[in-house]
């Protein structure tokens, strides 16, 4: 099976603009492709991992990619699948953000002997004279056909800025100036960048008689039709420091039943054939599944020794086990005591097991709070250092939230 034979296999094409002439290519190793990557936090999260794996995938299959890094976009701000405009950044945070970028897109992609092209549209966009981009560029956009983009579409009730409103036009700029500088003909990306792309590949024919093409990604959501990737504490972040290896691996392991064959075909590099074999699996033999998927995602972004780990510790934790080496800690100072004691509220705000303390109250009232082997009841209750001294305490909150508080 041939590599744009596997992508629709897995699940992960939704649309093309000319099928046959991107598996031609793609197929055939000729592809020189983009996908950008907007810098608005320090760190890659679950919703670029797919465009990372995707990248990987057609790298391994002969193709060349070029990961765009949006050091210009970032500073107008992507109105896609927002319900309000992006708070603005500092040129100081796009910058260390695009640092951070940089660091964990080499755990995906190739970027030794010219395999790939690592790229930051600022080097173009920050330059621009405003006329000269009217004058060049803005005659080839329609205003009528833009608002009839779906990315548009949503933000129009609420109130669109024309700053938002020049990101398609940016985006279009980008792949023409990537199609001149190294020859990219095609981009993909998230299936909500359809009309994005589709400007690109617009401007290209119309500046310069070219083709080029387009492929977006099927978006990674779940049974309920949420976008994946989120937790009650906020994104599921890249980063071992943002999000521990372990809690990337027990997202994975705690995803839905009626999810996690579609996850292993999606986002992991097992074959084919095996995974096939699971679409009967049931009952008890999902878990095996899911523990297949948290093994396999770890590995990839942190690495097999931190998968085995994380492993280890979410087995010793659901057999009752008392191995908390590897669990998320959260080391306590003086500072966090009051009058010698931090009541059960402040642990599960400090330890970001809840958002604020009316959540961490609830919780407990509800009874889905256990510390060490106590359930907790009272509100109220408290623990002096002496207590959380030597191996820590272990705090539950539900099921599958775990935490540790050291002094």
């Amino acid at each position: 099976m041939q590599v744009y034979e596997e992508l629709q296999a897995r699940g992960l094409l939704a649309q093309v603009t000319n099928e046959e002439e991107i598996r031609k290519m793609v197929n055939a190793g000729k592809a020189t492709f983009y996908i950008g990557f907007d810098p608005t936090a320090d760190s890659l999260h679950v919703g670029h991992f797919m465009a990372l794996c995707l990248m990987k995938r057609l790298q391994m299959a002969g193709n060349k990619p070029i990961v765009l890094i949006g050091g210009g976009t970032a500073m107008i701000g992507d109105p896609s699948g927002r319900s309000d405009m992006r708070k603005m950044m500092t040129t100081e945070t796009i910058e260390h953000n695009v640092e951070c970028f940089k660091k964990q897109m080499s755990r995906f992609i190739d970027f030794s002997d010219g395999k790939a092209i690592l790229a930051n549209n600022a080097d173009w966009l920050l330059n621009l004279n405003y006329i000269e981009l009217l004058r060049e560029v803005g005659a080839c956009f329609s205003v009528n056909r833009m608002l009839t983009a779906e990315c548009y579409k949503q933000r129009m009730e609420k109130g669109l800025s024309f700053l938002e409103f020049n990101y398609m036009i940016m985006q279009s700029y980008d792949f023409l100036e990537l199609y001149k500088r190294y020859d990219c003909n095609m981009q993909f990306g998230g299936d909500d960048q359809w009309s994005n792309m589709l400007g690109g590949t617009e401007l290209i024919r119309r500046k310069l008689g070219k083709d080029a093409h387009a492929m977006t990604i099927t978006l990674l959501l779940n049974s309920e039709g949420n976008k994946m990737g989120k937790t009650q504490s906020g994104a599921v972040w890249l980063d071992p420091n943002k999000t521990s290896p372990f809690e990337f691996y027990q997202y994975w392991r705690n995803v839905a039943d009626a999810d996690v064959l579609k996850c292993i075909r999606m986002l992991t590099f097992l074959p084919l054939e095996q995974i096939d074999e699971m679409d009967a699996w049931e009952g008890a033999q999902l878990n095996e599944a899911k523990e297949i998927l948290a093994y396999e995602l770890t590995k990839l972004v942190h690495g097999e020794e931190e998968a085995q780990k994380a492993k280890e510790a979410s087995k010793a934790l659901f057999a009752g086990g008392t191995n908390m080496e590897h669990i998320p800690t959260t080391t306590l100072t003086d500072e966090d005591f009051i009058d010698g004691s931090i009541d059960i509220l402040a642990l599960l705000v400090k330890g970001e097991m809840t958002k604020n303390r009316s959540e961490a109250r609830r919780a407990v009232e509800q009874g889905g709070v256990l510390a060490g082997d106590e359930k907790i009841s009272d509100v109220k209750k408290a623990y002096t250092k002496q207590e959380l001294s030597g191996d820590g305490l272990l705090v539950k909150k539900g099921k599958k939230t775990f935490h540790k508080f050291v002094i």
